[in-house]
């Protein structure tokens, strides 16, 4: 399913893609694709690609400003229709990925998962999860793992064609896009999940 759905989905959406990429690269600056090392199924690294939907705008200092305000209103379309997530088709045709799984996140988080949040890579990580339809960015990361752990632990086919359809209904709401205080979520810190700094998930 995975394999047969992502690419009659790049067929299809190829033009899609194609005007998404040349407006990324007008509003947002180059390059178009935003790219990043995630652990997938038992750990195992690979390079994930997105659209990027934030500038390199720097301050004074020569810094990036905070995502809040690299995040500009084309940026933020991406974000809340879930466009910039299109590029991981070829993630899920590379086998990287699945169409549903626990999404994928940061490398350095993998140290900071218990035994139990460690179970949500038993299986590969996905465009869309369990997680993403019970609130997504919106819920803590305490919530979010435990439902990734459930999907994991339950697995079916009709199950992952319902979350497939929720994520549809999910994405013309714009649910769950951030997490009230930051531009997405707060980055994962543990069981001391206090810290602010947002990250793309």
């Amino acid at each position: 399913m995975d394999f047969v759905l992502s690419l009659c989905s790049i067929l299809v959406l190829s033009p899609v893609i194609l005007i998404i990429a040349f407006f990324v690269r007008v509003k947002l600056g180059s390059p178009v694709f935003f790219k990043q090392q995630r652990p997938g199924v038992h750990e195992k690294i690979f390079k994930m690609v997105k659209f990027r939907t934030m500038t390199d705008e720097r301050g004074e200092d020569g810094k990036l400003l905070a995502d809040e305000k690299r995040l500009n209103r084309f940026g933020k379309l991406l974000r809340s229709t879930s466009l910039d997530e299109l590029p991981e088709l070829i993630n899920i045709l590379k086998g990287d990925m699945s169409i549903v799984g626990p999404r994928p996140l940061l490398v350095q988080y993998l140290p900071l998962y218990d035994e139990y949040q460690r179970h949500r890579h038993d299986v590969r990580p996905g465009l869309t999860g369990y997680a993403q339809i019970h609130g997504r960015n919106a819920i803590s990361w305490e919530e979010k793992f435990a439902l990734d752990v459930e999907y994991t632990q339950s697995i079916t086919f009709l199950g992952d064609w319902k979350i497939i359809i929720k994520t549809v209904i999910k994405v013309f709401k714009r649910e769950g896009i951030n997490s009230g205080r930051a531009a997405t979520m707060e980055a994962f810190r543990g069981r001391e999940n206090k810290g602010k700094q947002s990250i793309d998930l």
